[in-house]
């Protein structure tokens, strides 16, 4: 039992460390926008934006830091996808195809803000 609680605390201090450390916000706030891109271009897929940017921040950063950005631009890229899905009725990612089946009809009524906040 000493052992297991041992690994918390070492990952707590860890998990604090990152939190505090502003680098690791910059980092996922310029991931996010790079995979936000990535999503909005159709044929450009979150796997591809994790693929694409490992080549950038995978030997370049510590590996704390470059795991956070390719969080952020698989989250970014994700979300992206339903910028062309919802206003063009054309699925940036195939994880956004659904979106256009609700979101398109929303924003062709005038709520496509709402559709993207959504």
């Amino acid at each position: 039992m000493e052992f297991l609680f041992g690994q918390l605390a070492g990952f707590g201090a860890a998990f604090a460390a990152l939190v505090s450390d502003p680098w690791t916000y910059a980092y996922l706030v310029t991931s996010v926008f790079l995979g936000i891109a990535f999503g909005a271009l159709p044929g450009l897929t979150a796997t591809l934006a994790v693929t694409i940017l490992t080549g950038f921040f995978g030997n370049k950063i510590p590996l704390d830091y470059s795991l956070i950005a390719l969080l952020g631009a698989y989250v970014g890229a994700i979300y992206g996808g339903s910028y062309p899905s919802i206003l063009l009725n054309i699925p940036g990612t195939a994880a956004s195809a659904a979106t256009a089946m609700d979101g398109y009809p929303l924003a062709r009524e005038g709520r496509g803000a709402e559709a993207l906040g959504l």
